[in-house]
């Protein structure tokens, strides 16, 4: 079970790849591309999650060794290329600019603070509350897109549809790993400090930080790009 986290992200840039190839314009894999670049970064964080989350062996032990993973890097990848791209490549949509004129709307006013919502309440919860950290993450990304909802309430079908469709698709992903490596999630995932809670063998915790996940993300790139999405 060394690689069994490398190996089920690798899995995962499968999937990434299935949609990118699916997406009908140049626009929308540049989008997708774009926007799995930056959710990398978020693999840096995995030091908030060892041990107190989870603690998964990882290539050259590095995981046990700083906190921090390769495997990290390539999971944040793939979720969010995949999280923003995925409704897009269902309902084909279009995007058009929002204008400079629109962007000084009272709506838009908070336009920054919405962005930074996410990360400052994490912080502000692991501080402050005892939690384990994967629910300061689901709390925050659920703050995060109310926020962004508000700054942005023509992104709330995409955000919805696209957190229930992410979820599906997390759901079915991860149902490989426990099929490739019965008894992984016992002896990996930190249950005692949790739920404990598995349906069909996932943590519920998996689920609602897919669910907030796609909640939060699928909106992200009209957010920094100021785009909106067509007939919204």
């Amino acid at each position: 079970m060394q690689y069994a986290w490398l190996i089920w992200s690798l899995i995962l840039i499968g999937v990434w790849l299935a949609v990118y190839f699916a997406l009908d314009t140049k626009d929308k894999k540049r989008e997708m591309l774009a926007v799995s670049w930056w959710t990398s970064l978020i693999g840096l964080t995995e030091p908030f999650f060892v041990p107190e989350y989870w603690n998964p062996p990882s290539l050259f032990n590095l995981a046990e060794r700083t906190g921090f993973d390769m495997e990290s890097l390539i999971f944040s990848f793939g979720i969010g290329g995949i999280a923003v791209a995925v409704y897009e490549r269902i309902f084909r949509v279009q995007h058009e600019r929002i204008t400079l004129h629109e962007r000084h709307s009272p709506a838009h006013r908070y336009h920054q603070a919405v962005l930074l919502s996410t990360p400052v309440v994490f912080l502000i919860l692991m501080v402050a509350a005892s939690l384990n950290p994967i629910y300061s993450a689901i709390l925050a990304m659920v703050v995060g897109g109310f926020f962004a909802l508000y700054c942005r309430p023509d992104l709330a079908r995409k955000m919805l549809s696209s957190s229930v469709i992410f979820l599906a698709i997390y759901f079915v992903y991860f149902l490989t790993l426990t099929w490739m490596y019965p008894g992984y999630v016992e002896l990996v995932w930190n249950l005692g400090d949790i739920s404990g809670i598995l349906l069909a063998g996932v943590p519920l915790e998996e689920l609602l930080f897919a669910l907030s996940f796609g909640f939060l993300w699928s909106g992200i790139y009209e957010h920094f790009r100021w785009r909106r999405i067509k007939n919204a």
